[in-house]
């Protein structure tokens, strides 16, 4: 089981949902986050920007489904021919994972 987690820009999430749900991923954790990349963040004439605002995508898979999950998030969340800030995606192992309701182990 993975932890995939996608930091996208805040115009791209209805759309990476929306791909990921249709593509049999409907289960997805979201917050917003602030940071900056590589870049530092950004300077608009003379004001500098620091912390850019992001969402958080968190989708929590079987290991043979990664791929598949994480082309649909770069071709949906990516601009144009792609740029500075479209994003980053981890994916992280998890030992277990249970249904509080049930108990049950497993997604």
């Amino acid at each position: 089981m993975l932890l995939v987690r996608a930091i996208v820009r805040p115009d791209k999430v209805s759309a990476v949902m929306e791909e990921v749900a249709a593509a049999g991923f409907p289960a997805v954790t979201k917050m917003d986050v602030f940071g900056r990349g590589k870049q530092k963040g950004i300077t608009v004439g003379e004001v500098h920007y620091d912390e850019i605002p992001k969402e958080m995508l968190m989708y929590f898979v079987n290991d043979e489904d990664k791929d598949d999950l994480v082309k649909i998030i770069i071709r949906t969340a990516k601009t144009g021919e792609g740029n500075y800030g479209d994003g980053r995606i981890f994916v992280s192992p998890v030992e277990s994972a249970y249904t509080v309701s049930n108990g049950k182990e497993g997604l």
